[in-house]
């Protein structure tokens, strides 16, 4: 086994023995391979360098009690990598492919995937890049697919404890614009107002819609949800939000196993009283409470600073037990390596 300190894990860079890459030529995919090499070489003039064509998507492999691992709706990551690609006038990965590729990926790299009950699991990150010559603005004539792991812990410090997050007078996307793929200028503009947040000593920031400013989109990196008073679960609509695979996992669950009502709606700045709790939630993520929001001079509490919700709660353990398989999944949820 390797030696390392499961518990002590961050989000953070680790390089594994084997990754899958392909290449599509000629109008199709060449048959993909693992390799050690975790290094590419392409073009200078390819089209992810200047244009930023490209797209990429994360998911977890999860270790179950009896030592077999888990993959978490990995057909959806596919679809939405399709999405992605579809608006950056990419090539499809067909599903088939891409579900092969991260098996493989986490197969040949299953020392690595974390023991059951440690917290930890094994972050897969596939990538879709345009590379070639080529330096007019026009998609490329080649494009890599590949797929990386490390394992990893908590996205957010502290796991499932409530934190703070500041409202940005930055824009995360534009309206109809590439906010709902899954694409690197995306996460490049969120640079800046993350790091203004986290000097400020907030975990992340809020993103509003770039139209009106009024209501509530993403949380730095992850999805907003939260739930009201009167027992509804709700997540912001917009065209410019990224789907959230954990957020529609989370929908589900919400009423389906707890009987509350689910929806997408706004999420108005102005309404936030209406919320008993509040959360962040993403792959990377999973859930992250969100204890209180910073607002120009206004700071507003959500169920409490330092204590978890107790439906937030409900909803993370339901989850995570899906994932680690002690609870049982909806069907077709989970995908057994």
């Amino acid at each position: 086994m390797v030696n390392i300190k499961w518990e002590e894990l961050g989000f953070d860079y680790i390089k594994t023995p084997f990754r899958y890459i392909s290449h599509w030529k000629n109008g199709q995919w060449e048959n993909g391979v693992l390799t050690e090499d975790n290094t590419i070489t392409i073009n200078e003039g390819s089209t992810c360098l200047h244009y930023g064509q490209e797209c990429f998507e994360g998911l977890k492999a999860y270790r179950r009690e009896d030592g077999q691992i888990n993959l978490f709706r990995p057909d959806e990551n596919a679809k939405r990598l399709n999405k992605s690609a579809a608006r950056m006038q990419m090539p499809e990965v067909p599903t088939e492919m891409f579900i092969d590729a991260v098996k493989q990926v986490v197969k040949a790299n299953e020392e690595y995937v974390p023991p059951f009950g440690t917290g930890a699991t094994l972050y897969l990150r596939p990538y879709l890049i345009g590379v070639g010559p080529n330096i007019g603005i026009v998609p490329a004539p080649e494009y890599i697919f590949s797929v990386f792991c490390m394992p990893v812990g908590p996205y957010f410090k502290g796991g499932l404890t409530p934190s703070n997050f500041v409202v940005s007078e930055y824009d995360r996307a534009a309206p109809y614009g590439t906010g709902a793929a899954k694409v690197g200028g995306n996460y490049a503009a969120s640079l800046l107002p993350g790091q203004i947040a986290h000097d400020r000593s907030f975990s992340d920031c809020i993103y509003l819609d770039p139209a009106t400013h009024t209501k509530i989109e993403e949380v730095g990196s992850a999805n907003f949800f939260g739930i009201t008073h009167d027992n509804q679960f709700i997540t912001p609509k917009s065209p410019s939000i990224l789907p959230s695979i954990t957020k529609y996992s989370l929908l589900y669950l919400a009423q389906e196993r707890f009987g509350l009502e689910a929806l997408e709606g706004d999420v108005r700045l102005d309404e936030l009283d209406k919320f008993a709790e509040a959360g962040a939630c993403g792959t990377a993520a999973i859930i992250a409470p969100i204890a209180g929001i910073q607002n120009g001079e206004d700071f507003h509490v959500f169920y409490s600073e330092t204590e978890t919700g107790p439906v937030t709660k409900k909803l993370y353990d339901e989850l995570v037990g899906i994932q680690f398989g002690t609870v049982e999944a909806p069907e077709g949820w989970v995908f057994e390596v």
